[in-house]
């Protein structure tokens, strides 16, 4: 049995919906043949993918990020703005491909208004000059008679778009990226760009390009940045074929939040900052079997459990982590997948779609007392470096709690990491009562192949039902490798 307290009074963080934010990148057919697929049957007059439009509607993105990712740091948005068919066709770095710019940054801000999701554009850091970066931004939200306001108006977009979120580059510290820096470089660069930038926007949001949360990289760059900006970024991936990796190895994010929690901490205190940049982990997701160009992973229910704890941890540590962007959204490792004729859901799908429903104003404090497991030693191996075994022990259930602002609704994410064994969990209430009946809905592999909605996509099964409390307490059974969302109504003893 696993008992867990929940204090609807001990609010650990205001929960921004940013964290349910998504990133899509000119990358395989995530862009091209995913959201936008012009001709197709399935797409509307703009060229968006409508059954893509109405999944990625059901996951509320709080944000969008876009155009990359490794694909920004050789993109020039000029190309991607005007009449179509004369836009320029270019070599694409990242990937090893070519970038038709047929979906530009017109295409992205109206993709975003038809999702109902706030635009995040990255600036071309590695080929791209401050003069392109300014003109981009006096593109989107100028409101004078200037050049690139004009443009925008020719272009047949009379309103500025109104974009908030900007970031000053992309992975910058990577071999991998066209025009990497060294953290010092970046640090001078940046510093030019974001004082550049707060001239001409001074309601730009800026986010700073992070690594991982606890190198000498962030240490510089936060350093160096935490006056200028108001996010810094962090990215991860995780997962492995063993199971036990796959499913405890995102509580590396933990670590990541509290190292850079503490490198901003310090930063603010020498120099004197009263608010300091939180957290924008703008790019994480599990991604591990494919490095093709494509990345067309296809999941496993073990992934949905690892993607269901990434989100818990994002909503314990909301009072740090302001955005948190699922990269990416469709065919490149993404919930979704698309055939010219259709738009099915992966198992990752369903962790954030429940995440995304439920959650509420605050997160609040949670203690768990179970079984625990500390399963990580030799053997267990990742692509990916992130050594969590000292983290442990792990809670066998992984939980988290949001309540709303007015504490008379409670939402409660449960994740049980048990291969085969289920779990019953007594959920607690600390100065608060049940006032009815508790929702409850588990979501689990299917057995079933004709749940499967594509081959070699495996189906989910999905159940809902009730509990009735015993005034603080409610009782229920968590499957084996489950995740499941508990609603109620609360009130005050």
């Amino acid at each position: 049995m696993t008992r867990i307290a929940v204090d609807p009074g001990r609010v650990t963080g205001h929960l921004d919906r940013n964290v349910f934010g998504g990133f899509v990148e000119h990358l395989g057919r995530c862009i091209y043949g995913g959201i936008y697929d012009e001709g197709s049957p399935a797409a509307d007059a703009s060229g968006f993918r409508k059954d893509v439009l109405a999944l990625l509607r059901d996951l509320r993105p709080g944000v969008l990020r876009w155009p990359g990712g490794n694909f920004v740091s050789n993109y020039h948005w000029a190309d991607g703005i005007g009449p179509k068919d004369t836009r320029p066709r270019r070599p694409e770095l990242a990937w090893g491909a070519e970038e038709s710019n047929r979906f530009g940054t017109d295409e992205f801000l109206g993709y975003c208004a038809e999702l109902g999701t706030e635009p995040y554009i990255c600036l071309n850091m590695g080929t791209g000059s401050l003069e392109e970066a300014l003109a981009w931004i006096e593109y989107c939200n100028g409101t004078g008679q200037t050049q690139w306001a004009q443009r925008r108006r020719e272009n047949g977009h009379p309103a500025p778009y109104g974009v908030r979120y900007w970031g000053l580059g992309n992975e910058m510290y990577g071999d991998w990226q066209v025009g990497a820096l060294s953290a010092e470089e970046y640090v001078r660069t940046a510093t030019r760009w974001a004082r550049a930038i707060k001239m001409l926007d001074p309601d730009a949001v800026l986010v700073s390009c992070g690594m991982n949360g606890w190198n000498d990289w962030d240490r510089v760059v936060i350093d160096g940045l935490a006056p200028l900006v108001d996010l810094h970024s962090v990215h991860i991936y995780t997962g492995s074929d063993d199971y036990w990796t796959n499913v405890l190895q995102p509580h590396q994010a933990e670590r990541a939040i509290r190292c850079a929690r503490a490198l901003i901490e310090r930063a603010a205190y020498a120099k004197k900052i009263t608010r300091p940049p939180r957290i924008a982990y703008d790019e994480w997701n599990v991604w591990f079997r494919t490095d093709d160009g494509m990345l067309e992973e296809r999941y496993t229910f073990p992934d949905a459990l690892a993607v269901a704890t990434y989100l818990n941890i994002f909503i314990r540590n909301c009072a740090w982590v302001r955005m948190a962007n699922l990269a990416q959204l469709v065919n490149a490792i993404a919930p979704i997948v698309t055939t010219p004729d259709a738009a099915v859901t992966q198992p990752i799908y369903y962790p954030v779609l429940l995440h995304a429903q439920a959650a509420l104003d605050c997160a609040v404090d949670v203690w768990t007392d179970g079984p625990t497991v500390s399963p990580l030693g030799n053997g267990h191996h990742s692509r990916w470096p992130h050594r969590v075994t000292d983290l442990g022990p792990f809670s066998l259930v992984d939980a988290a709690a949001t309540v709303s602002a007015d504490r008379r609704r409670l939402a409660l994410t449960l994740v049980n990491r048990s291969p085969d064994e289920p779990d019953t969990a007594q959920i607690v209430l600390r100065d608060h009562a049940f006032d009815g009946a508790a929702g409850i809905r588990t979501v689990t592999a299917s057995s079933d192949p004709g749940a499967r909605p594509l081959p070699g996509i495996e189906g989910v099964h999905l159940s809902e039902g009730s509990e009735t409390p015993d005034a603080h307490t409610v009782t229920l059974t968590l499957p084996p490798q489950s995740f499941t969302v508990v609603e109620a109504a609360t009130t005050s003893r």
